[in-house]
């Protein structure tokens, strides 16, 4: 392990693009300093790396893992302490999200969705519980709001996501007193990158207390309230969604 490092660290789950890259952002610039991991995204966790170290340099580093392989997971969090000497907050963040209807959904979807989802978040933060408590650090998971409000025609994802749910209040309740563990839940953030969850996203927005989609910047920005400023907060999942839950 190097020498322990001055600045807290964060390792950020599926950290190169979309939310996962702008959480990134917000905690560095709220002076974290990271590790970046990525499954494919490799040419965006270099950039993002790269621009981050030109604001402070020795600040970033990126780390390349398949979270369904839980094999690895000991592994990544060891090479974050190898570099940082600690570990202050890990946010899991990397999520797999596909429309599985009944009738056709296979066991490879389904081990795909909850090896993302629920799977990799329970041993990845198994793994980094021994550094988490010397740091006495916080834990934060990207759940959803279809946890609690299943969306139609996502059985698999919906169920992984409502695992990650009970999963933040039992480690809370286990890891306490030394680590905090939380969730936020977005709603309407960024659409997926490929398909419409609803055919029309304007009615959707229009149910919502608010009336409009958020950005990924409201789900970074409740990340960092839980990992600085929310010290008394534990095993609460925050819905960052404009009051969509409040709507039928």
């Amino acid at each position: 392990m190097s020498p322990r490092h001055e600045r807290p660290v964060v390792l950020v789950t599926g950290a190169g693009r979309r939310v996962g890259a702008v959480i990134a952002r917000t905690l560095h610039a709220a002076g974290y300093d990271l590790a970046l991991h990525y499954r494919r995204s490799a040419a965006d966790a270099e950039l993002l790396a790269a621009s981050l170290e030109r604001q402070r340099s020795g600040s970033t580093f990126t780390v390349a893992g398949e979270l369904a392989d839980t094999d690895a997971l000991p592994d990544m969090v060891a090479r974050v302490l190898s570099r940082y000497g600690r570990l202050d907050a890990l946010v899991n963040n990397a999520s797999a999200f596909y429309p599985t209807p009944v009738g056709t959904a296979t066991l490879a979807q389904w081990n795909e969705l909850f090896a993302s989802n629920a799977q990799a978040p329970f041993f990845l933060a198994q793994a980094a519980t021994p550094a988490l408590r010397e740091a006495g650090g916080a834990i934060v998971n990207l759940v959803d709001i279809y946890a609690e409000r299943p969306l139609a025609n996502h059985p698999l994802y919906c169920m992984a996501k409502a695992a990650l749910e009970a999963m933040t209040r039992s480690l809370a309740l286990d890891l306490g007193p030394d680590v905090r563990v939380n969730g936020v839940a977005p709603g309407a953030v960024m659409w997926p990158s490929e398909g419409k969850p609803y055919d029309d996203q304007q009615a959707m927005l229009a149910r919502t207390p608010l009336k409009r989609a958020g950005s990924p910047e409201d789900v970074a920005g409740a990340v960092l309230w839980l990992l600085r400023d929310a010290p008394f907060v534990t095993g609460q999942i925050i819905r960052v969604d404009g009051g969509r839950t409040l709507s039928v």
